[in-house]
């Protein structure tokens, strides 16, 4: 594991070399509640994008895995979030990488792709859907998710929803109060507007049982010449491991989409 100060908090990366010659670099973003070791390094990620020729560099965001977890909403702001990422992209002297984020990574890889769209070579969104293109919050409306990881157990949550990402913050051993915070930080709505700027190669990918981001492809239309995959059988939590995730991000960045019909 190695680290890089920003703004006086400590964050952990990882930063694992290709297994051949390089084809390229790629930062991976995980989600809410995760971390750098769940989401990518225990689902068998490193080595499949290594295969592939990639430099692989996986941040764990403030407030999750060894990173430093403040509880102040304040230091969650989606800009500082995403600023630990254009930083540690400086800390390493990449100059431009290819991105793949997953649900709440997901929107700070496309956050990062509008507003620093030099740095950003190919994109990768998954687990966000056309609910990101509502601003819905998460859950029925009776419960927020800061109060759900500060509910004294996961049986208080009536909001199955919410209830999960509980009991996913419990199995990582997470610290609830800096989650709570996070979720306090404050989003950022990315409007159809927004989206239609981006000239980067996207690729959209969900599960087709995903109700927490919703169908991929109307995301993935409001992007110009972005491709869609939904994965068959997935929810939220059962995404990142599936095969067929791999397998579409690796056809997507060695280029075997170029064919396909972009979103009509």
């Amino acid at each position: 594991m190695a680290r890089f100060e920003r703004g006086g908090l400590q964050l952990a990366y990882d930063d694992n070399p290709p297994a051949g010659e390089e084809a390229g670099v790629i930062l991976l973003v995980h989600g809410f509640a995760a971390s750098r070791a769940e989401s990518w390094k225990r689902l068998g990620w490193y080595p499949v994008l290594a295969r592939a020729g990639y430099r692989v560099i996986a941040a764990d965001l403030r407030g999750h895995g060894e990173s430093d977890k403040p509880h102040d909403p304040a230091a969650y702001a989606r800009s500082e979030l995403a600023a630990d990422l254009v930083a540690l992209l400086d800390q390493l002297a990449v100059g431009r990488a290819d991105l793949l984020g997953y649900s709440m990574g997901a929107g700070l890889a496309l956050g990062l792709a509008i507003d620093h769209p030099q740095r950003v070579g190919n994109l990768i969104v998954g687990g966000l859907g056309a609910r990101s293109l509502e601003a819905r919050p998460l859950g029925d409306g009776g419960m927020t998710l800061a109060e759900a990881m500060r509910a004294p157990n996961a049986e208080a949550i009536a909001d199955a929803t919410l209830r999960g990402f509980r009991r996913f913050a419990e199995q990582e051993g997470a610290d609830r109060e800096a989650l709570a915070a996070c979720s306090e930080g404050g989003g950022r709505n990315l409007t159809p507007a927004m989206l239609a700027q981006l000239a980067t190669p996207t690729l959209v990918v969900a599960g087709a049982l995903d109700q927490i981001a919703g169908d991929p492809q109307p995301l993935a239309d409001a992007i110009p010449g972005a491709k869609c995959v939904t994965l068959p059988g997935c929810d939220h939590f059962t995404a990142t491991p599936h095969a067929l995730f791999k397998s579409a991000v690796i056809d997507f960045l060695e280029g075997w989409m170029d064919e396909m019909p972009p979103s009509p």
